[in-house]
């Protein structure tokens, strides 16, 4: 069972930088694409940045140029870099891993972020 868990959300001043990260019980990130996500109150979860297995990465079009995602694979750590954040990042954010060959996701159990204006 893979086990993830995010950390590094917090209150920040809009304009301001948080680096999230979500670190794996085991050896997954390596080999599967990852993702982070956010979920804002009364609305879907949605995809905010991914990195494939070959380092491929691709953004929201809402955070691109702000955000970065990148993985450290000798640690088991995935980050998501937010900078010039705004009010409307505000969110929970949660990591995410699908095992290529079984197709089970797995989640993180989230991190507040939240940006004053």
């Amino acid at each position: 069972q893979v086990q993830l868990v995010e950390s590094g959300g917090g209150l920040v001043q809009a304009g301001g930088s948080l680096r999230l990260s979500c670190a794996a019980s085991g050896n997954i990130f390596s080999i599967n694409p990852v993702a982070w996500y956010r979920q804002a109150p009364g609305k879907e979860r949605e995809l905010v940045a991914a990195i494939s297995s070959g380092g491929s990465r691709n953004y929201a079009d809402s955070v691109k140029g702000r955000f970065t995602i990148s993985r450290d694979n000798a640690k088991n750590t995935v980050y998501l870099q937010m900078n010039s954040l705004k009010p409307e990042d505000t969110a929970v954010y949660y990591c995410n891993v699908v095992r290529v060959v079984t197709g089970v996701s797995y989640w993180g159990q989230g991190t507040q972020v939240t940006v004053s204006s």
